[in-house]
């Protein structure tokens, strides 16, 4: 259940995350000269996401993400993102939780350049300070006790700036079967992650009715989350690709991640 309320958002259930093997991790990387840019068009500074998390019916927690100022990192302006996360109510006697998490990304790339991670959950405490240098594709841990560097793909992402990345796709090129691909590095390691396209449908909120595309996270070759035991994300089919709903029954029960308030949007939302 570590990083669970921020995980779910960021698209990623991380008790399910297989590493690369050995034989898989990058060797020494090639200087990246160059990087690239997406031209990403679905958020912008002021954005505020707001959610409410549910263990079947009770309510469990908020969670809220929110894209501060332009700043500077490594000499490129980068967007200053911050995710908190909390339980509420009930939950906060048997598991009190206070997640925070920072991701300074890259605005044309989209790529981190710094991520921040202080994580208290049910006594279970993590603090991460990454240093990415994405020309070299290495990253220093300025908390790790043994301070040294670690090799990663080309492009790869942190919890926060994954989210950022998957939502600067075109989504009007998606369809059914597609897959959205992408290295996540988590805990000094990288992991592999795919999003599967399910397809569009209607989902009901509070302000009515909106176009959603459906994802299903794909954790290693060959296997996508059944209908019974997997997460379904569901994303405006809009240019601003806002997660509205994320479903899912893993082992530790049913979790309703639901869209609750937002502000800042670069594109209006379209309800019927």
């Amino acid at each position: 259940m570590k990083a669970l309320f921020l995980s779910l958002l960021t698209l990623v259930p991380l008790a399910s995350m297989p590493s690369l093997s050995a034989d898989e991790k990058p060797q020494a990387a090639q200087r990246v000269e160059q990087l690239r840019n997406l031209n990403q068009r679905a958020f912008k500074p002021g954005e505020v996401l707001e959610y409410r998390i549910r263990y079947g019916l009770i309510e469990a927690g908020k969670a809220k993400l929110e894209v501060k100022e332009i700043v500077e990192r490594s000499g490129r302006p980068s967007y200053h993102v911050v995710g908190t996360g909390r339980t509420t109510g009930m939950t906060e006697w048997f598991f009190k939780t206070r997640d925070r998490y920072e991701s300074f990304i890259d605005t044309e790339a989209m790529v981190p350049w710094e991520f921040i991670r202080d994580v208290n959950e049910g006594g279970y405490e993590i603090e991460r300070h990454l240093i990415f240098d994405q020309y070299q594709q290495t990253v220093r841990d300025l908390k790790a006790m043994h301070k040294g560097e670690f090799s990663y793909e080309e492009y790869a992402q942190d919890m926060i700036s994954a989210f950022y990345y998957a939502r600067s796709w075109d989504a009007t090129k998606l369809k059914k079967g597609d897959e959205i691909s992408f290295t996540m590095f988590l805990d000094h390691e990288q992991f592999p992650f795919k999003l599967v396209v399910l397809g569009r449908e209607n989902v009901e909120t509070d302000w009515g009715d909106i176009s959603c595309l459906a994802l299903r996270p794909k954790l290693q070759e060959g296997r996508v989350f059944s209908e019974e035991e997997g997460m379904t994300i569901y994303v405006s089919d809009d240019e601003n690709k806002v997660p509205i709903l994320i479903e899912s029954s893993l082992f530790i029960g049913s979790i309703r991640v639901e869209l609750t308030g937002y502000k800042g949007l670069r594109h209006k939302l379209s309800f019927k």
